[in-house]
């Protein structure tokens, strides 16, 4: 019941998550667009994913459930403001960017279209 950990989407997010921050925190290399952007179009499909897969882990129709986009909408637009709202007028770490909102739109539409799914039924669970 792994499903989500073995989905290319969400694989490439993170390692290309993971190898950025690697670059610009350990190594100081900077690559300029994906430094600004990057990481807010691989953000979505690792949040909702995750998300997706805790509320399958502990909801009855497990691997069956799919996010509703009632609920996907409410994400990202929490998200959105706490990330480029918020978070500036309260931190000088955090730039408000419009197209940061835009990158987020871009990763879910991702989300929604190629991984909020039910995973495949494996043979034996359709022996019941």
């Amino acid at each position: 019941m792994i499903d989500l950990f073995k989905n290319p989407i969400f694989i490439f997010a993170s390692i290309a998550f993971w190898v950025n921050q690697y670059l610009e925190k350990s190594l100081g290399i900077f690559i300029p667009f994906y430094h600004a952007y990057g990481d807010d179009l691989m953000a979505m499909p690792v949040v909702f994913g995750l998300c997706l897969q805790v509320m399958r882990w502990m909801h009855p129709a497990g691997s069956q459930l799919i996010v509703s986009r009632k609920q996907i909408i409410i994400g990202l637009a929490y998200f959105s403001v706490v990330f480029e709202i918020a978070l500036p007028l309260n931190s000088r770490t955090y730039t408000a960017d419009p197209l940061d909102v835009l990158c987020y739109g871009l990763g879910t539409l991702v989300f929604l279209k190629f991984m909020n799914k039910p995973a495949p039924q494996s043979k034996k669970s359709q022996v019941l």
